[in-house]
């Protein structure tokens, strides 16, 4: 997957603008939200984007992450996306929840710091790119 975009949802603005830089350095192209919308006006804003990746906090002002990943998943333009949560909330059942929707990855707030998140991230976004490249040379 070329799309070399990533959309961050994320109420902490000093997180948020953080990873914008972390991932902007990282040559991505970023588009942001303080999850301040409603739900809709965020996956309208996913679906024009149309990012490869989302970086999702699960408590946001006004709509549930839980909410997000599931509309992102019943949403045929965004359901291949790859979802990283970066959150607080470390209970067990969140995080089986949050894979059970469908995110693809989750990172509790209080073992990594903005720095350390956006370093995974990007290193996983890389391998994979890697490996696409190499699986498309190996069909060659």
């Amino acid at each position: 997957m070329e799309n070399k975009r990533i959309f961050i949802i994320e109420d902490d603005v000093n997180i948020l603008y953080g990873l914008e830089a972390q991932f902007i350095d990282g040559n991505l192209d970023v588009e942001t939200s303080e999850g301040d919308e409603e739900i809709n006006e965020i996956i309208d804003r996913l679906r024009d984007f149309d990012p490869g990746y989302i970086v999702l906090d699960l408590i946001l002002p006004k709509v549930d992450g839980f909410e997000i990943i599931k509309k992102i998943k019943e949403d045929d333009e965004l359901n291949d996306r790859e979802i990283f949560i970066f959150t607080d909330l470390s209970e067990e059942d969140s995080q089986e929840r949050s894979l059970k929707l469908g995110a693809d990855y989750i990172f509790f707030k209080d073992d990594f710091d903005t720095f350390q998140f956006a370093e995974k991230v990007l290193k996983i976004i890389n391998n994979q790119e890697k490996h696409d490249e190499d699986e498309e040379n190996y069909e060659e």
